[in-house]
C-alpha cells in the first residue's frame, strides 16, 4: 500500500535527519492534527490524497519559522494549517481567475495561473510552493513547482508524494542527486540541497 510507503520513507529520511541533520530534523513537527487536515479539505471541497494525508500524519510541517529544506532544491513542508493558508493567499491573489484559471484540464500539464485544485504542501520562503496536483487524469496526485515570479509550471516534479519521498531518502542513505541538487550537511547540522 502507497500510504504505508509514505510512512515509512518519511520515518527513513527523520533518522537520516536525526543523526546527520539534527537542527533540520528538530525544526520538523511530528505530526498534524487531524482536525486540520479536515478544515483544509472542507474549504478546498476535495479530499486530500491518502499519501499527503499519511505524510501530515507523520510530518506536521515546521515547529517554527525556521526553514528545514528537506524537499530540493529548498522546500520546507507546510502543515495542512499551513497549507490552508498559503492556498488562501493564492486564491486571494488570483480572484480574477480563481473560477477560470489560465490552466490546461489535466493533471501534470501546463499552466499560466494558480488552479484551486492544487494543495500546496512545500515553500520555499521566497512565494513559490510545491503543490499537488488533483485536477483529473492518469496524474493526479502528481508534484508541481509553482514558480510565482513567472506564473507558471512545468510537468511535474514527481509523479506522487511516495516517489519523491523515495526519492529524497535514497538521495539522504546513499549521497546520490535528486535532479541537480546533491544532499550535503552544513556546520551547524542543517540539510542543504547543494545545486550541481
Amino acid at each position: 500500500m502507497v500510504a504505508v510507503g509514505v510512512a515509512e520513507q518519511w520515518s527513513q529520511i527523520v533518522r537520516w535527519l536525526s543523526v546527520h541533520a539534527p537542527t533540520t530534523g528538530a525544526a520538523l513537527r511530528t505530526m498534524a492534527l487531524p482536525e486540520d487536515v479536515l478544515d483544509l479539505e472542507h474549504e478546498l471541497g476535495v479530499q486530500i490524497p491518502d499519501e499527503l494525508f499519511t505524510w501530515w500524519s507523520v510530518c506536521g510541517g515546521v515547529s517554527t519559522a525556521e526553514f528545514a529544506e528537506v524537499i530540493p532544491p529548498f522546500y520546507t513542508p507546510y502543515g495542512p494549517r499551513e497549507a490552508l493558508e498559503a492556498w488562501r493567499k493564492h486564491r486571494k491573489l488570483w480572484l480574477d481567475t480563481w473560477e477560470r484559471p489560465d490552466c490546461d484540464v489535466e493533471a501534470g500539464s501546463a499552466a499560466r495561473s494558480y488552479h484551486p485544485a492544487w494543495v500546496p504542501f512545500a515553500f520555499d520562503g521566497l512565494g513559490d510552493d510545491l503543490v499537488i496536483d488533483l485536477r483529473p487524469g492518469p496524474l493526479r496526485g502528481c508534484v508541481l513547482e509553482w514558480d510565482h515570479e513567472v506564473c507558471q509550471l512545468n510537468g511535474p516534479e514527481w509523479t506522487s508524494v511516495d516517489a519523491m519521498l523515495a526519492e529524497v531518502a535514497t538521495a539522504l542513505e546513499h549521497g546520490s542527486p535528486v535532479g541537480h541538487c546533491q544532499p550535503a550537511v552544513t556546520t551547524d547540522g542543517r540539510l542543504d540541497w547543494r545545486i550541481r
